[in-house]
């Protein structure tokens, strides 16, 4: 059953004369890896700070469950349900690695000590080793900074993850780890794993791959087959 579905939404940035996103229709269930490819400016992004709740379509509606997004909390949505990971990593420079994945935990309320133990169980998850739990983003490389990127996401405890180009910042071994993370995550934990990037490589690895070419989302195996 669809976790999330778009139906017919469309964006348009004020004062623009077109369209950054055209009545785009799709679904996206729990234990699939969705690829959404395209080039720089083809919408993508857009698309995704949508199904993030950080922009309300213009027209159409995003929907989780039975709720259309514009009549939910959006902070709440975004806080339980939804997490992002970014090419840029976006970990917060004065907190070590163990702080920056107990940060959304805190955030809801946990104690320090309580999410300090499943913090470290995240990290271990995903590669990262007890002697660089303590270690500040700029002493880790791009790899572990993901990994920890990829950690803190999942301490928040949300099962959507939406991934914007999370191996540009990366080179092809590390990128390759990072997306077999993310693979694992949605086959193995099912989890719904949304990736948006311009690596066809990456995407045609998907479970389903969608293609944004200006502002316009087509499902890349019907394209394929025409």
């Amino acid at each position: 059953m669809p976790q999330l579905v778009i139906d017919n939404i469309s964006y348009s940035y004020r004062n623009a004369t077109t369209q950054a996103v055209k009545n785009a229709n799709c679904s996206f269930e729990p234990g699939k890896f969705y690829a959404i490819m395209g080039p720089s400016g083809s919408g993508k992004s857009t698309l995704l700070s949508m199904l993030a709740g950080l922009d309300l379509p213009t027209e159409g509606e995003v929907i989780f469950g039975d709720s259309k997004l514009r009549e939910m909390d959006l902070d709440r949505y975004r806080r339980e349900n939804v997490s992002m990971i970014f090419q840029a990593f976006q970990l917060f420079p004065l907190l070590t690695a163990l702080e920056n994945v107990c940060y959304p935990m805190e955030l809801s309320g946990a104690e320090t000590k309580d999410a300090k133990p499943k913090a470290a169980e995240l990290l271990q998850h995903v590669g990262i080793t007890d002697e660089k739990h303590k270690r500040y983003p700029s002493n880790l490389s791009g790899g572990e900074q993901q990994r920890v990127a990829i950690a803190r996401s999942l301490a928040s405890g949300a099962k959507i993850i939406l991934a914007d180009e999370p191996t540009g910042n990366l080179d092809v071994e590390n990128g390759d780890a990072v997306i077999g993370i993310l693979k694992r995550l949605a086959h193995e934990e099912g989890y719904c794993i949304i990736v948006v990037t311009h690596d066809f490589d990456i995407a045609k690895t998907a479970d389903v791959m969608y293609r944004m070419t200006d502002g316009v989302l087509t499902d890349a195996a019907k394209t394929d087959a025409q």
